[in-house]
């Protein structure tokens, strides 16, 4: 029972780390960290993501414009990009390790101190992952939030808001953190008993005709020597 139960938080872990990374690729891409509405003209909407500003308009549709120079854009953005390039990298890398030391793999089952370590490794990275996304999110939320209520623009000027992306970030990030700390706290807890018990008894029953055959022929020896004297 206890290595069912283990197994089953290990894949609701590694499922909640697969959705959130997953779901840390799109937000990366996706150029809706920020949106802005016009008031004088309803028709047409903007958002800006990490690579590229779109201006969409009801008659001719999205056009975006991808971001000159790296070096000439805000800091929040310029670390975010960054941020979410180490994300991606370090969630792939702990789903990889997190995968190989499952307890529902065959893989290595012979050596459960190597797959104890490769969970506790891949939760860690995953949990970094989560980290490394929730940070430029909420940084860009910060900053927007700041300049909404900066008091020293007009009220005319439009400002931007929240966009769809930093909240599939947030999820993003928690489901990360969540599957990470889970599959780390599975490593952590007592090991169960080894799951296939069906090998120890293969073991068991190849090497009992062994020992039998060896018991025969030194019961047969004995009784060769007792009969010769």
């Amino acid at each position: 029972m206890a290595l069912v139960f283990r197994v089953v938080i290990q894949l609701i872990g590694l499922s909640l780390s697969s959705l959130g990374w997953v779901l840390a690729i799109i937000t990366t891409y996706l150029p809706h960290w920020k949106n802005l509405n016009l008031d004088l003209n309803e028709m047409e909407n903007w958002t800006m993501g990490l690579w590229q500003t779109c201006v969409i308009q009801e008659e001719v549709g999205a056009q975006c414009k991808d971001f000159d120079s790296f070096l000439a854009l805000p800091t929040e953005l310029r670390i975010s990009r960054i941020l979410m390039f180490l994300s991606n990298g370090l969630g792939f890398v702990g789903l990889l390790i997190s995968g190989l030391g499952l307890d529902c793999l065959r893989v290595g089952e012979r050596q459960p101190g190597l797959k104890k370590r490769l969970l506790i490794v891949g939760g860690i990275l995953l949990w970094t992952s989560g980290v490394s996304i929730l940070v430029p999110v909420s940084w860009v939320a910060h900053v927007t939030v700041q300049e909404f209520w900066d008091e020293t623009m007009p009220e005319i000027v439009p400002r931007w808001e929240f966009g769809e992306a930093l909240f599939i970030g947030w999820f993003s990030g928690l489901c990360l953190v969540i599957g990470g700390c889970l599959l780390h706290c599975v490593a952590c807890s007592p090991s169960a008993p080894l799951s296939s018990g069906r090998y120890v008894v293969a073991e068991s029953q190849t090497q009992c005709p062994c020992l039998e055959n060896g018991i025969q022929t030194r019961k047969f020896k004995t009784y060769q020597e007792q009969s010769r004297l």
